[in-house]
């Protein structure tokens, strides 16, 4: 098979502007870490620190792994990178096929391991990997570990809302209830290629029925359990579903949500439109709401416990093409019609499995965490495919992080003696608010491993978290990676070499992340520019569902050749990633582009300042100017002298150029129940379109949105 980088370099010198595609020249920033034996580059002026040793201050550049970290890693140094990495993009069809064939094909794929076409001006996008091989994740996740001698393993540790309320099941277990329900499923008529949407809380229920599905063939699109109900039904009418499954309600924290009313709702409205579903099987939450107080549509209504138990504990697998639909996940809908994204079932499997494994340093004795709900794709792929695929004991927990108090998630990583915490940065700066106190009663001794996903974490709370959580001895995976990718493209590998606070560091095996400039240029060097991806990868998606068009026209025509991920990048002179956030988060001031993150970064840098959001509004002269919502440390009050002090920190670290020119006191910012910030509405409100405001249902505490209002002219 021809190697795509080589057809892609010579390809692109008589159509495309664009230079240094060679692999060497690629190879280029990575390589310069040899040059040291723990280093990454020829650092002057080294300010460092060892895990274990000290803790990391503001002068320090790196954090070096010890030599007993990196000694027992599964990557060890940067030499050992380099070397499985240049094997990743010069030999991608060997490379994937080594680690495809520890898992269980019924048949394997064809002689062409992999096509793409990520090139729009050669006709249509297109992306396969393995096709021809026959293959189940379910059955990877869970018989292949059972057949391996772990079926009494711990596959699932589950925290309820309230503390003291928990489960646990084994692989056998797992196995048993998902076979079960895959039963149920096919007894109402669900095939393989059919979709099932599924609306549940962080129960074991939720993981079971995605294995459920996969295990039939059937596609899962499981849409986040604090959705509205008209997010519900666009999401119903999209992809028809036959069977809803969802619970009567949730408590998160001392609130409780209805769930199944929301499911109610939405089913209406889609019935309205001309899509109906035939059942909505609901699972009793007894902790939240009992039967009698469910509103019930008798002949569409199923009780889970009524149904499920009776089937048979046994299942037969479907098989399917690497090909073939695995599930949907609908990206928000803040802007138009939401994106269906669509993955496939082999190349997804390969490198979820594999990314989880080294980004973390997986071992077999660790438990591990992730705090992301499986409504979005970190929950997909690192609560449930990633680690089931290596045979890990997860913790599931159903509550929110602050209940009771501010210490809950040190108190279950004790309780369950969590090697491996991953959770966003949101979080990490709501419990750095919160106190030293909250982490410091606890333990946390188990950890070995942190890790950050979700949006650049900005140095102070990276400091943090690597200090205070992880006592100075755990390295963080700070993760970039999005829904379309299926998995991490930019992570560091713990170990392998020195970290920098904020960074993301490089790319992961057989990933080719360039810099491109407004011209779709590569630049080389240090430099800041459009982040894009040259050449396929496993994991990524394959289109977005019913609408081929849209997904070339969003991820492939910016930038001819390339994935186009929307964000910006900052690679500095040791060829570390920084980056930057969204593309459409990014300020235009007087011809300066200012990146938000690196403007909130500077403020959440100030003692006082807990977390920071900042947008763009017009400005009459600038063009654009720079508005900052600060949510302060508890105890601190607002003043103009400290308004005036975060202002000149940004100007200090930044430029004048980078002040903002609104301090707008914020007591919490609008937020969805994952943590991510709704820019969106924080947009409207510095701009004053308060009518435009849209729908606010789907944050953890709309009443934030009224606070913000009454606080605008403070």
């Amino acid at each position: 098979m021809e190697d795509p980088l080589t057809s892609s370099s010579s390809s692109s010198t008589t159509v495309s502007p664009r230079k240094n595609l060679t692999t060497s020249n690629h190879l280029r920033h990575v390589e310069s870490m040899a040059k040291l034996p723990s280093g990454a580059g020829k650092i002057t002026g080294l300010n460092a620190v060892i895990l274990g040793e000290a803790l990391a201050s503001e002068e320090d550049d790196l954090v070096f792994p010890s030599e007993n970290f990196s000694r027992q890693a599964h990557v060890s140094s940067p030499q050992k990178y380099l070397e499985m990495y240049r094997r990743s993009v010069q030999d991608p069809a060997g490379f994937w096929s080594d680690i495809a064939s520890e898992f269980y094909w019924r048949e394997k794929w064809g002689q062409q391991v992999y096509f793409e076409n990520l090139d729009i001006r050669k006709g249509k996008i297109q992306i396969e990997w393995f096709k021809g091989g026959m293959t189940n994740i379910c059955y990877n996740c869970l018989d292949r570990n059972i057949e391996s001698g772990n079926g009494d393993k711990i596959a699932i540790y589950w925290e309820g809302n309230e503390p003291g309320l928990d489960s646990s099941l084994t692989y056998n277990q797992l196995l048993a209830r998902v076979c079960q329900l895959a039963n149920y499923l096919k007894d109402i008529g669900v095939r393989k290629g059919d979709a099932v949407v599924i609306y549940l809380p962080m129960l074991m229920e939720l993981p079971i029925a995605m294995l459920a599905c996969a295990r039939i063939g059937a596609v899962h699109s499981v849409v986040f359990a604090g959705f509205s109900a008209e997010s519900l039904a666009q999401r119903i009418m999209d992809c028809r579903p036959k069977v809803v499954i969802t619970c009567n309600a949730v408590m998160r924290g001392s609130k409780i949500i209805y769930l199944k009313e929301i499911v109610d709702r939405a089913l209406m409205e889609s019935a309205q439109n001309g899509i109906n579903t035939d059942v909505c099987l609901t699972y009793e939450n007894v902790s939240a709401m009992k039967k009698e107080m469910t509103k019930w549509i008798k002949g569409r209504d199923i009780w889970w416990q009524d149904v499920i138990p009776k089937y048979p504990v046994t299942c037969d697998v479907e098989w399917v093409d690497a090909e073939d639909p695995l599930f949907l996940l609908y990206t928000s809908g803040s802007t138009g019609k939401p994106k269906g994204v669509l993955h496939t079932t082999g190349g997804y499997m390969v490198y979820t499995a594999t990314t989880f494994k080294y980004a973390f340093d997986y071992k077999p004795t660790d438990i591990y965490w992730c705090t992301a709900d499986c409504g979005w794709i970190t929950g997909h792929s690192y609560v449930t495919y990633g680690p089931l695929l290596n045979g890990a004991t997860v913790v599931v927990f159903e509550g929110a992080p602050s209940y009771p108090d501010a210490g809950r998630c040190w108190d279950i990583v004790d309780k369950f003696k969590v090697s491996i915490f991953y959770t966003a940065p949101t979080l990490v700066r709501s419990l750095m608010r919160e106190g030293d106190e909250h982490v410091s009663r606890y333990s946390r001794k188990s950890l070995r491993v942190l890790g950050s996903v979700g949006e650049p974490i900005n140095p102070s709370a990276w400091r943090w978290f690597f200090n205070v959580v992880g006592d100075a001895r755990c390295p963080i995976s700070d993760t970039w990676w999005q829904t379309e990718t299926g998995g991490f493209m930019i992570t560091p590998l713990p170990g392998a070499w020195p970290q920098k606070p904020g960074s993301a560091t490089f790319p992961f095996f057989g990933v080719q992340p360039v810099i491109v400039d407004e011209k779709g240029v590569e630049i080389e060097g240090e430099c800041s520019g459009y982040l894009c991806v040259k050449s396929s990868w496993p994991g990524a998606f394959r289109t977005l569902y019913g609408d081929h068009e849209r997904y070339e026209a969003t991820y492939f025509s910016a930038f001819p050749g390339y994935y186009f991920s929307g964000d910006g990048c900052s690679r500095d002179k040791d060829g570390y990633c920084w980056l930057t956030g969204r593309v459409d988060d990014v300020i235009n001031v007087s011809g300066h582009r200012i990146g938000t993150a690196e403007v909130e970064s500077a403020l959440v840098s100030h003692p006082q300042c807990a977390e920071a959001a900042v947008v763009g509004v017009e400005h009459e002269v600038k063009g654009q100017g720079i508005y900052a919502f600060v949510t302060l440390v508890e105890g601190v009050p607002y003043s103009d002298d400290l308004r005036k002090s975060l202002v000149m920190v940004v100007r200090n670290q930044i430029g004048a150029f980078a002040a903002p020119d609104k301090i707008h006191w914020a007591p919490g910012l609008p937020k969805t129940r994952s943590g991510k910030i709704m820019r969106r509405i924080l947009r409207k409100i510095a701009s004053r379109q308060l009518d435009e405001l849209g729908d606010t249902s789907t944050l953890a505490d709309p009443t934030v949105v009224d606070q913000l209002i009454a606080l605008a002219d403070c």
